[in-house]
């Protein structure tokens, strides 16, 4: 079996091994922290927080890697047909905020929905899937995180190369241990970074804990610090502050793990990707079409037309019939609820500003880490990536200990309003615009530059006629990206939120604690039909722009 050499000057490995030190060296003191607060960790509940959270986190990353892996797979390598559909259906899971995809799971699977009346109709008993359980968490987290495998694999698959497959084929070997002992060491590198991601954002997932677990008395530590702090009881802070701790270190964990797995895989030479189908289904396409298309249309399409359904009948748990049918519920969450309102203009207020800012800024910094590459810019940018790879908990902990009074005796005002929520989107989102600006710049050859500074251009000239034109796409595909996360987001503002700053994913979560499912679920389905109008509204303008730049 031919190995891959690692390229000359490749240094990963004494990376690896500092970075493991290092981080080695914080864990230890970590745990030594912790080990202070001995009241919190002697309690048995503890310890069940931290099982249920393992158990959660490791089970749904292991869903979605095996899914994300298939699709990757069945992308890159097979001859199934409308691959960019696909793929679009692929990461609707993940466009979809996580606690609206639990919210629309509980109303298909509910005993009153409409799989439980379909399930009714068998000759036998069998019931649906219990979402407020484990299993319900683990497998809505799966679902909603897959996707994320699937984009660090799909390009990984492309790039290795066919020689390989084809002499390990030539030497007589069968296709899935061609699979087993080809393709998937040399597809580790982004299948063990997908799985990472899928796995931070798991651990750091709050809304559907929240949505699924609390109502089944399942606390997880994501839970567990919200409980803590809006207990405001006389130790909530600090024992908040030790769950926090403990959830780092999980995170920190599954970071060490991932750098393991990297070190031990091969490293490809090559970045050019490969799209020619490698595998043929021959007879069977039709039928593996057929499946690939009622899963993905099963997780994504029929939830959302239950929640939808929901919606629009008067009272939760009756029929949808033309007697019941009213759009009550949508006319109270957007015109007739203060709080809702309130919280839409919160969100869109805070969701634009936080764009804005990122827009700039990140665009700016990405400049100067492309055509500028030294030390001090990569430390800013870990500085600046630190924020998103904390849990989103972790994070709003650290801004209510840092803006409650910075200075001792200073209280500058911000904790108890939207500044704080607004500093906690962007110190969290930044990363989101400069890594999607960071590579629209990769996209432009710096002759381009080079060619206008020889002929006189100014700088404001060369921006407006030669960089803004070939880097819009890609910098508003980060700006999108900002603006949805930000719009939706509901694990920071969970702790952060005070009255008169509630945003959209707070008020869907109360709605949902209170009982009102109908208003909850009319709510949702707007923001739905927002993102999805939104994504198509990008296209459009991504094609237009496409045909001016090609044009002109």
């Amino acid at each position: 079996m031919a190995d891959i050499e690692r390229p000359k000057g490749d240094k990963s490995p004494l990376l690896f091994w500092k970075n493991q030190r290092i981080t080695t060296y914080l864990i230890f003191g970590i745990i030594f922290f912790i080990f202070n607060y001995s009241e919190v960790l002697s309690e048995g509940r503890t310890w069940q927080m931290i099982e249920n959270t393992m158990v959660m986190v490791i089970g749904s990353t292991a869903l979605s890697v095996s899914l994300g892996l298939f699709f990757a797979w069945l992308v890159a390598y097979s001859d199934i047909r409308k691959k960019s559909l696909l793929q679009i259906f692929i990461l609707i899971p993940f466009i979809i905020p996580s606690y609206i995809v639990s919210l629309s799971w509980t109303e298909l699977m509910g005993r009153t929905g409409p799989f439980a009346s379909m399930l009714d109709m068998l000759p036998f008993d069998i019931e649906p899937l219990n979402m407020y359980s484990m299993g319900g968490m683990i497998f809505v987290l799966g679902l909603s995180h897959f996707p994320l495998v699937y984009l660090f694999t799909v390009g990984v698959l492309r790039s290795i190369p066919r020689d390989l497959e084809w002499a390990a084929k030539s030497g007589g070997a069968p296709s899935h241990r061609v699979f087993r002992e080809v393709t998937l060491p040399l597809a580790l590198p982004g299948l063990a970074s997908g799985g990472l991601i899928a796995f931070i954002a798991n651990l750091d997932n709050f809304g559907i804990p929240a949505f699924l677990g609390i109502p089944a008395n399942i606390t997880v530590l994501s839970t567990a610090i919200y409980q803590e702090v809006i207990g405001f009881g006389s130790d909530a802070f600090s024992r908040a502050a030790t769950l926090s701790v403990i959830l780092a270190i999980v995170a920190l964990m599954g970071t060490m793990l991932q750098w393991w797995l990297v070190k031990k895989s091969n490293q490809l030479e090559t970045t050019q990707q490969d799209h020619a189908p490698r595998f043929t289904l021959g007879r069977w396409r039709i039928a593996i079409e057929t499946a690939v298309w009622g899963f993905l249309l099963f997780i994504t399409i029929v939830p959302v037309l239950s929640m939808l359904r929901t919606s629009l009948i008067q009272a939760y748990g009756l029929p949808l019939t033309s007697e019941n049918a009213t759009f009550s519920h949508y006319l109270f969450v957007l015109f007739e609820n203060d709080r809702a309102q309130s919280a839409i203009m919160n969100s869109i207020f805070l969701a634009g500003t936080t764009t804005l800012f990122c827009l700039i800024v990140g665009t700016a910094f990405a400049y100067l880490r492309s055509r500028r590459p030294n030390a001090l810019n990569g430390i800013l940018e870990l500085f600046i990536a630190l924020p998103y790879a904390l849990p989103g908990m972790v994070l709003a902990l650290a801004m209510i200990f840092m803006w409650l009074e910075p200075i001792p005796g200073w209280n500058p005002g911000i904790y108890g309003t939207i500044g704080i929520l607004l500093i906690a989107y962007i110190t969290r989102f930044l990363i989101l615009q400069v890594r999607g600006s960071a590579t629209a710049f990769s996209q432009v050859d710096r002759s381009m530059e080079e060619a206008a500074h020889v002929f006189g251009a100014k700088t404001m000239t060369k921006w407006k006629s030669i960089l803004v034109p070939l880097l819009l796409p890609g910098l508003l595909s980060g700006a999108l990206l900002v603006f949805l996360t930000a719009l939706t987001e509901l694990t920071v503002s969970s702790l952060l939120w005070s009255s008169g700053s509630e945003t959209i994913g707070l008020v869907i979560f109360n709605f949902e604690q209170a009982g009102y499912s109908t208003y909850s679920s009319a709510f949702s389905t707007v923001i739905v039909l927002t993102i999805l109008v939104g994504m198509i509204g990008y296209y459009v303008l991504q094609q237009i722009w496409k045909k001016r730049v090609n044009n002109s």
